[in-house]
């Protein structure tokens, strides 16, 4: 399962040179001239482009396609940035309304200018089917959204990959073929622990082990394909993140065995089990708050490569636990809504759209396909020199076009300088 993982992510490595360098070769783009002999040569320090993708819609939700780069302010912690780029992105067609120009000198060590990243027409999508975190007895249904994906999302002209973190075993460069996730549509299968597997699986001080391995499978086959996806510019990279969302302290209760209905387990009265609880919980006390660190770090590596989440939950609407699982209501109800508000924050701290506890899902891919066909994006050399200072914060500006809403990412996170994995 990791080493097709780890093919694809090579995979796509692999594409993105590729048509770095084809659109490079179109654009007649030379290499540098070799220094003269006895000629010291020129070193520059590099500065990266930093792009933004900007939907700007009027008051009937209206994509508005006639916005040109004096029309837009960026800023980056509240100083105004000099627009270096604009590209139209338009019915999935690309417009280079301003291409960039090198980047500004800087003092120190100086390198070769590098060449300009591709822009290619057409959209990217990055399919992750997380089956760890899917439902086996929900398989008809999953397999099913994905039909729904292939016809309603995947166009001519666009380029995706597939991936997934269990035992589907999907591992698919990336590919114009629709034939291919047609075919891979009838591999897909839900793996997903069911509730008693949670409760009746082993614990540890950091809670369910099985239940916290299962994520971070997960969330490293994320780190892995977002890196590479930095590598890839000036074209709209939306990730398709179809998962049940991550919770890691489920039925807390269930797991320490007390029953509230007859005042705690094994004959104990409900004030000793209610301490046996409090003990318990304590021992997890940093479970969410776990998970939202790996949340957040997840969202600056997408932020940082320029990546959209579209969170899909095909539970759909969820009425309660079945019938065969043992646990009260308002339990299983808090699980559900810990593992959709995990799908939500991945969609909105991306600026993409979490499709949870909903039964349209025609609807949503429609709005997931306009989102990812019309748009500007929009760059810029930060003039903020400080490195220590990892997470900015951006804001996009209209001047003097009232009624028209802007949307755009927030945030981006400058990568930790030397190896890390995330």
């Amino acid at each position: 399962m990791r080493f097709q993982a780890l093919r694809l992510i090579a995979g796509v490595a692999v594409a993105v040179g590729m048509a770095t360098a084809l659109v490079s070769a179109q654009a007649g783009q030379a290499q540098p001239p070799a220094p003269a002999e006895g000629q010291s040569p020129t070193f520059r320090v590099s500065i990266d482009l930093v792009t933004n993708d900007v939907i700007v819609r009027d008051d009937r939700d209206q994509f508005v396609a006639d916005l040109t780069r004096d029309d837009f302010e960026v800023y980056e912690d509240g100083v105004l940035q000099d627009i270096a780029s604009l590209t139209l992105v338009h019915g999935g067609r690309v417009h280079n309304l301003q291409a960039p120009p090198p980047p500004p000198a800087q003092e120190g060590i100086i390198l070769p200018p590098s060449r300009p990243r591709n822009d290619a027409a057409g959209r990217i999508f990055l399919i992750m089917v997380d089956d760890l975190h899917l439902d086996f007895r929900n398989t008809g249904r999953i397999r099913d959204l994905f039909r729904r994906v292939s016809r309603t999302l995947v166009h001519e002209g666009d380029m995706f990959a597939i991936v997934s973190t269990g035992p589907s075993s999907l591992a698919i460069d990336l590919t114009y073929d629709r034939k291919i996730l047609d075919e891979a549509i009838k591999k897909i299968t839900g793996n997903g622990l069911r509730p008693s597997d949670v409760i009746q699986g082993s614990d540890n001080s950091d809670g369910p082990a099985e239940v916290k391995y299962r994520a971070h499978v997960a969330f490293q086959t994320a780190y892995d394909f977002l890196r590479q996806l930095e590598r890839i510019t000036n074209r709209r990279k939306a990730v398709i993140w179809v998962s049940n969302g991550y919770d890691f302290n489920p039925f807390a209760e269930s797991r320490l065995g007390e029953d509230s209905v007859f005042g705690g387990r094994f004959g104990q009265t409900r004030e000793e089990g209610a301490a046996i609880r409090d003990e318990f919980n304590r021992g997890y006390q940093f479970a969410d708050a776990d998970l939202a660190r790996e949340l957040a770090e997840l969202t600056r590596t997408a932020n940082r490569a320029n990546a959209t989440l579209y969170t899909i939950d095909p539970r759909g609407l969820v009425a309660g636990a079945d019938l065969d699982e043992s646990m009260s209501a308002a339990e299983y109800s808090e699980h559900i809504r810990k593992t959709q508000d995990s799908l939500r924050i991945l969609a909105a701290e991306t600026g993409g759209i979490a499709v949870v506890n909903q039964n349209d899902f025609d609807r949503a891919l429609k709005r997931i396909d306009a989102e990812t066909s019309d748009y500007y994006v929009l760059g810029y050399y930060s003039t903020n020199p400080d490195p220590l200072q990892r997470t900015r914060r951006i804001e996009v500006k209209l001047k003097d076009k009232p009624g028209l809403n802007v949307w755009s990412r927030t945030s981006y996170t400058l990568r930790l300088p030397g190896p890390s994995t995330q």
